[in-house]
């Protein structure tokens, strides 16, 4: 009988970074991501239910960062929200806010080693009355 193993939840996102201070300061102080815990070259950072990790030597080993390719989303409640708090910490976006899906919005950014980012969501908070 074939086992019913199957991978079902994604714990760790890990990105290879040139200076892991560098990234820890953007993730950390302009995305507002918090420290778990920190090696020397390595970081984990609090995304909520899956933790972003930062590692100097998987860009080492992969000959440097290889972005482009992967693109990590934050969800939000508020895509126009989001895009005003992380331009008001110095974020540089390469598209405005713009609908992608339904009534679903994104706008991309990147990291310091050039890792595609996106915050993904309504375009602004439901209004309850």
């Amino acid at each position: 009988m074939e086992s019913e193993f199957k991978l079902n939840q994604i714990g760790f996102i890990m990105l290879g970074v040139n200076e892991t201070a560098r990234s820890v300061a953007f993730y950390r102080d302009q995305l507002g991501l918090s420290v778990k815990m920190a090696f020397e070259g390595f970081t984990f950072l609090d995304a909520g239910a899956v933790t972003l990790a930062l590692s100097e030597d998987l860009a080492q080993a992969t000959h440097g960062p290889i972005a482009g390719a992967t693109e990590v989303v934050f969800s939000v409640p508020d895509v126009r929200a989001a895009h005003a708090a992380l331009r008001s910490k110095g974020v540089e976006f390469t598209h405005e806010p713009r609908q992608v899906s339904g009534p679903m919005w994104a706008v991309n950014f990147r990291d310091p080693d050039g890792h595609g980012l996106s915050v993904f969501g309504p375009e602004r908070a439901s209004q309850t009355s």
